[in-house]
This record gives C-alpha cells, sequence and structure tokens, in this order.
C-alpha cells in the first residue's frame, strides 16, 4: 500500500478525510462517517512509511519539526490528483496523520448551496467579515469562494493568511498573495501587522486564534481594510461574545464600540447528513444593521436572534430556521435537524406542527 492508492482511493470515494493511525486500518471519512478502506491495520512502520511519502510530496520537507514538537501542519500537491492539507502528530511513540482532501481548482458557490447573499458579501470594501461553525464544515471553502468572487471582480491586492494553504489562487482582475504561517512568516499576528504595509485591499485571515491577533484585525478593519475570517463558533451571538472574552474586563465596552463600526457579517455554518448520504450546509446569516449594531454597543447580543429571524428581507437567517427549511424540504432527517438545531426543544415542537 502506497500514498497515491491512498489519495486516488480519497477522490474516487469522495472522501472528506483521511486517517493514518497505528493499529488502525487506513480510514475514510465519507458522508460523515468513518470508515476502512485497507485490508489490513497498519503497523507503526507502515505509518511512518506512509508520512514519509508525504513529507517528499511537500518538496523534501523536513521532518524535523515534527519530530521536535509532536505536531506539523502543512499542505501539498499531486499532479493529476489534488491537493490535501496533512497534520501529522506523534501518538505513543509512533506518527499519525490526518490528510483533509483539497481538490485541485476553486469551489462552485452555487454546487455547494452556498446562498446569495453569502456570496454578495464580495461587494463590501472595508470592515469584518466572520465565517464561523465547528472544524470541518466548510468555513474555508466558503472564505475561498469570496476571494475567488473578489479576485474576479475587482482590481485589488488580495492577502491572503493561513495555517496551512489549502485553496491556491491564479491572479485574475486582482493581485494574490499567499501567506503559509510558519512557512513564510512567523504568526497570524505578525502577517497580519505586515500585511498592513503591504497595501492590501482584502485579506483573507484563516483564523483569529488569540487577543493578538482579534485586536490587530479589529484595528485593521477600523483603518479601512476588509478583513475576512473564521471562528470556530456557531450563531451570530456566540461569535461576538467569543470576541469580547478574549479581551480584560475594563476594554471590553470601548471593543463593542468598536465591533459594531467593523463588523459587516457573520456567517455560520454546519454540514449536516443527508438522507441520501451526502452533506448539506445549514446557515446562519447576520448582516450588521443599526440595530444590530446598537445591540453590540449596549451588550444585548442575547436578543440578537430576535433581529436576524425579522430580517429576512435583508437575506438574514437563523440556524434553526434554515435547519427547519432543509428537514421540511426531507433533504435531512428529522433526527440531524434536533442534533444540529441551536435549540432542540423548539425545534422538537416546530416539526410536531
Amino acid at each position: 500500500m502506497n500514498l497515491r492508492w491512498i489519495l486516488e482511493k480519497a477522490i474516487e470515494t469522495g472522501a472528506a478525510d483521511i486517517f493514518i493511525v497505528p493499529g488502525y486500518y487506513v480510514s475514510m471519512k465519507i458522508g460523515g462517517a468513518v470508515t476502512p478502506v485497507s485490508a489490513e491495520r497498519l503497523l507503526p512502520a507502515d505509518c511512518e512509511a506512509i508520512i514519509r511519502e508525504i513529507y517528499a510530496s511537500d518538496n523534501q520537507r523536513l521532518m524535523e519539526r515534527l519530530y521536535k514538537t509532536g505536531d506539523d501542519d502543512f499542505s501539498f500537491s499531486i499532479r493529476d490528483l489534488g491537493r490535501f492539507r496533512c497534520n501529522a502528530y506523534k501518538q505513543r511513540n509512533s506518527l499519525a496523520s490526518v490528510l483533509r482532501v483539497v481538490a485541485f481548482g476553486l469551489p462552485d458557490p452555487s454546487v455547494l448551496h452556498i446562498p446569495r447573499v453569502v456570496m454578495d458579501l464580495y461587494t463590501k470594501r472595508r470592515g469584518l467579515i466572520l465565517v464561523t461553525g465547528p472544524a470541518g464544515h466548510g468555513k474555508s471553502t466558503t472564505l475561498a469562494c469570496l476571494i475567488d468572487k473578489i479576485n474576479s471582480a475587482r482590481s485589488d491586492h488580495i492577502i491572503t493568511l493561513e495555517d496551512p494553504i489549502e485553496f491556491l489562487h491564479p491572479h485574475k482582475k486582482s493581485i494574490v498573495s499567499q501567506r503559509e504561517i510558519t512557512h513564510d512568516t512567523e504568526s497570524y499576528a505578525c502577517a497580519l501587522r505586515a500585511a498592513l504595509r503591504q497595501s492590501p485591499n482584502a485579506i483573507l485571515l484563516g483564523e483569529m486564534r488569540d487577543f493578538e491577533t482579534i485586536a490587530t484585525a479589529l484595528t485593521a478593519a477600523e483603518t479601512g481594510q476588509l478583513i475576512l475570517s473564521t471562528l470556530h463558533t456557531v450563531g451570530a451571538a456566540k461569535t461576538i461574545d467569543r470576541i469580547l472574552d478574549v479581551f480584560p474586563a475594563p476594554q471590553q465596552q470601548q471593543v463593542r464600540i468598536q465591533l459594531s463600526l467593523v463588523l459587516q457579517a457573520v456567517v455560520s455554518q454546519q454540514l449536516i447528513p443527508t438522507v441520501d448520504g451526502g452533506l448539506t450546509p445549514a446557515f446562519e446569516i447576520m448582516i450588521a444593521n443599526s440595530a444590530i449594531q446598537n445591540m453590540i454597543r449596549e451588550g444585548k447580543v442575547h436578543q440578537m436572534d430576535n433581529v436576524i429571524y425579522a430580517g429576512v428581507s435583508e437575506g438574514m437567517v437563523t440556524m434553526d430556521a434554515d435547519i427547519l427549511r432543509l428537514c421540511q424540504q426531507k433533504r435531512i432527517s428529522r433526527e440531524n435537524a434536533l442534533l444540529y438545531s441551536i435549540n432542540a426543544e423548539l425545534m422538537a415542537r416546530k416539526l410536531a406542527l
């Protein structure tokens, strides 16, 4: 068994992730379920051999970081096959890896069922756009679609800061500079500060991980840049609370004011298993109108769902309303509608009607 066989199998089956872990079969996440695909369990030596092939595929990337820190994260390409994101790690004194499949080319938002109101966010020239949700639920893909839309429509300088780079953006109407954290630059915060001196129009920040990065991103948005980034939260209210909680209590009122001025939209998404074995996205879309801005300033984000619910004419939708729609269309099961909903008790009442 070699690396190419594993990767070809992943492409053939439409797998999202590949698991190479000692003591178990080569496995793939297909339709949300982990499925073994090899005939035999992997020995530690088998895993190490496959992982060495992966490193060799990335222009002979050195394994020093993996052996020194126990973790390494990078992306690599296989000609005529696709791009893959690799997280290699140590476990029980052996090596293991999880690969994320990223097909060559940029995704088509219509095929992925990304709503038009989300794609129309490309028209924003400044401020902060956040795409949030659990890990592995398509945030990077949605952002890649938005960056491609800006790249196709505007004559700008776009800078992407990612860890690692997943989608490759060719220069179209815009110039696109893509930087990989640890490979091209030291950290998100350092890269973001440097980006402000590189005459950007739009900056894709792979993840707002810490206080320094979040503070710099807010300042950048305040000075007239368009910042697009992600957080691992579900729902607009939780996203805003997550940002505020990073700051010390004495600063939070000032941050509320700052955030109310720069925030353009929060898009939350979850990938939900469908009745036919696939996955479909459910979205919460919050557009920062004057009512939302006032709630952020006044610390009333817990009331935000009411504004989102009433903002249908502006393209807004709550997560539970979108999940209910998918269930009523019989694209997802009642059980999954309850499992992925924010308020399962209210969802159960609505489904019983």
